[in-house]
């Protein structure tokens, strides 16, 4: 019975606004096919696709460099390349803003000296803070497919007379091909859901007109169908996904272990390998953190909104989501690892559907929800807690179910027979087992509702102030130094995350 209620949480959001969306009538509909609707649906695309793009000629040659090369400092420059993971997207966009627009850092300088500044509102802006933030995630999808990648290989197309930059091309980039395109997924979808950057930079995408229509709107049922849209855009994108995936096999047919590659001798290409890693280190981490202490100083010296507040929302926030989500991670993973069967698979893949919906798709709908079907909890920290639990329970039933997959049942059955009732044997065996893995799932889902923008702008109590949203507002209206405090501490906390997903990283490739 804990399973189906929780599974039945997971999928209330999408169900609702499906239902939602049905009642709408005839002039609602003719309002989302009208040529305003395409036009989003094309920008959308566009920015993703170009998105994609750019992450991918940044990815490519940074994973090629800390794997197969003598580059110095090979390690250090992993880390640092995946430090912008650490970097929220709407603090990226509050960056530029920072540097570039009207009264940033850079923007007087440059007009004083004759030199053309940058342009950061629109496509330009949007592309540039999400290229940035999101090419991690290509890179480290493609250093583990070249890791795992056996030398012989492109030894053996060196040895038929291919030269170094045709073997690559001929061998090393086809059996790329799954790392790529699992990498571009994630940044494709990532495009598609951000909020926080093309809000700030002006971006006419579907997030930003659902939120806008939501806030500027008496009849919102016209931005409920725009989330149904963006849902249909993301489920298009993961049918593409899947036939781009192909069928054909990549593993090593004959016997043996794979070795490891030696290093290729970068030579006189060394300095200029070095100036790529650090162009985009200067870009990814030391332009922001710069940028953020110069005006957290200035913030200072101004007596700016002290950050204690917002810091104490986003932490008991964050505490309460991750706490809940764990909790209702427990009967599902017991489900799946201890009663595996249909009922059970079908529960734990129910959910996912609250994380396969966009966060601003998400947050509308829990929105209509509380409005119309729990006015009681619509408006107070209940409903936003809520929100993290639908959106990251995936997170930790993944992290509860694998720990819960390590441990042997006939530990607790040995404790059932000497008479311990179910309670006792879970509080005295199954429980400190699984301690490592309810940790370890808590303490993901609180890194990543730290960073959780559209639902915590929609569904937090009035009044109620975060992180995230406090470095959004005020950037919104150009308060940078009052931003620059809380973005700070906001990437301190998220680095935390990057730095274990970095360390966890193995460098020896797979047989």
């Amino acid at each position: 019975m804990a399973g189906v209620a929780v599974a039945a949480l997971a999928v209330l959001p999408a169900v609702y606004l499906g239902v939602r969306a049905a009642e709408a009538d005839a002039h609602a509909w003719a309002l989302l096919l009208r040529d305003r609707t395409w036009g989003l649906l094309w920008r959308t695309l566009g920015l993703a696709v170009s998105v994609t793009g750019c992450a991918a000629v940044v990815a490519l040659p940074l994973a090629w460099l800390t794997t197969r090369t003598d580059l110095p400092g090979r390690r250090v420059w992993t880390v640092l390349l995946c430090v912008p993971l650490a970097v929220p997207t709407f603090v990226g966009g509050y960056v530029l803003l920072a540097t570039f627009g009207a009264g940033g850092v850079l923007e007087e300088p440059l007009s004083r000296w004759g030199l053309p500044v940058p342009p950061v509102y629109g496509f330009p802006g949007a592309l540039l803070a999400l290229t940035v933030s999101t090419y991690p995630y290509l890179f480290l999808a493609l250093r583990s497919g070249l890791l795992s990648q056996d030398p012989a290989w492109l030894e053996g197309a060196r040895s038929l007379g291919l030269g170094p930059t045709r073997a690559f091309w001929k061998v090393t980039a086809p059996l790329l091909r799954p790392a790529f395109v699992s990498g571009a997924l994630l940044v494709g979808l990532y495009v598609l859901s951000d909020f926080g950057a093309v809000a700030l930079l002006q971006y006419d995408a579907f997030s930003r007109a659902i939120y806008v229509q939501y806030e500027g709107a008496y009849d919102r049922t016209y931005a409920a169908l725009l989330g149904l849209a963006l849902v249909l855009v993301t489920a298009a994108v993961l049918f593409v996904e899947t036939r781009l995936r192909g069928k054909a096999g990549y593993h090593r047919s004959a016997k043996g272990a794979a070795r490891v590659s030696s290093p290729v001798s970068l030579g006189r290409w060394r300095v200029p390998a070095l100036l790529l890693c650090g162009a985009v280190v200067l870009a990814g981490v030391v332009l922001p953190v710069g940028v953020l202490v110069y005006w957290g100083v200035r913030g200072l010296a101004g007596e700016g909104d002290a950050v204690l507040e917002p810091a104490v929302g986003s932490v008991l926030a964050s505490v309460l989501g991750a706490v809940a989500s764990v909790l209702c991670a427990l009967p599902l993973a017991f489900l799946s690892v201890r009663y595996p069967g249909r009922l059970s698979l079908v529960l734990e893949r129910a959910s996912y559907a609250g994380y396969a919906l966009p966060p601003i798709v998400l947050a509308l709908s829990l929105v209509f929800l509380g409005v119309q079907a729990l006015p009681f909890l619509y408006g107070t920290l209940a409903m936003l807690v809520l929100a993290y639990v639908v959106r990251f329970l995936p997170q930790a039933v993944g992290t509860v179910r694998s720990t819960l997959l390590q441990l042997n049942p006939h530990l607790s059955e040995a404790a059932a027979s000497l008479g311990q009732s179910p309670s006792a044997v879970f509080r005295r065996v199954t429980a400190p087992l699984l301690r490592p893995g309810l940790l370890a799932g808590a303490a993901l889902v609180f890194l990543t509702a730290m960073k959780e923008l559209p639902a915590t702008l929609l569904l937090a109590p009035i009044g109620f102030r975060t992180l995230a949203t406090q470095v959004w507002s005020a950037t919104a209206e150009g308060r940078f130094a009052e931003a620059a405090l809380p973005a700070l501490v906001l990437m301190a906390v998220s680095a935390l995350g990057v730095g274990l997903l970095v360390s966890q990283e193995n460098e020896t490739p797979r047989g």
